[in-house]
């Protein structure tokens, strides 16, 4: 009465679902570590052409510091000495740009006058160089603080 057809001995099938389970749990923790990665950086060889050019354009970066400071490029200068230096780039690349960085506590006339500078040493591009991150205007001192406009707080009411 041999109901089992399983012979006592030597195991000869090997069982492959475990093995089967960890590969696949594997393979999908390289996919997504290989999809994270991907994402992060990619890679790309440029090809490379006899003909392609870049423009160069001039670039000076001028700041001017709360405490009266003239700096050109990271070395502090004169007026005379800058007056002379955007002169001369611009006669070297008339298509020169000046950027210009500010202290937001440099009074106006110092910012005016430095445009007025550029302007008329024929630079016809420049920028002033802006924090995007602060957006709103600063409170001067002794001012009253503005009302939200209407309309910002849900439980406000229009005035007729």
């Amino acid at each position: 009465m041999g109901g089992g057809s399983r012979k006592k001995g030597m195991i000869t099938e090997i069982n492959v679902t475990p093995l089967v389970d960890i590969v696949l749990v594997l393979l999908i923790i390289f996919m997504l570590t290989a999809n994270l990665i991907a994402k992060q950086a990619i890679e790309v060889d440029l090809p490379q052409a006899a003909s392609g050019s870049t423009p160069k354009h001039t670039t000076l970066a001028v700041t001017l510091t709360q405490d009266g400071g003239l700096w050109l490029g990271g070395e502090e200068v004169t007026a005379a000495a800058l007056q002379t230096a955007i002169a001369a780039a611009v006669k070297q690349d008339p298509k020169a740009t000046v950027l210009i960085a500010g202290d937001k506590g440099v009074a106006h006339g110092r910012v005016v006058w430095l445009l007025d500078l550029v302007r008329t040493l024929g630079v016809a591009s420049f920028a002033i160089q802006i924090d995007p991150a602060a957006r709103i205007a600063p409170r001067l001192p002794g001012a009253a603080a503005e009302p939200p406009p209407a309309g910002d707080d849900p439980g406000s009411q229009p005035t007729p």
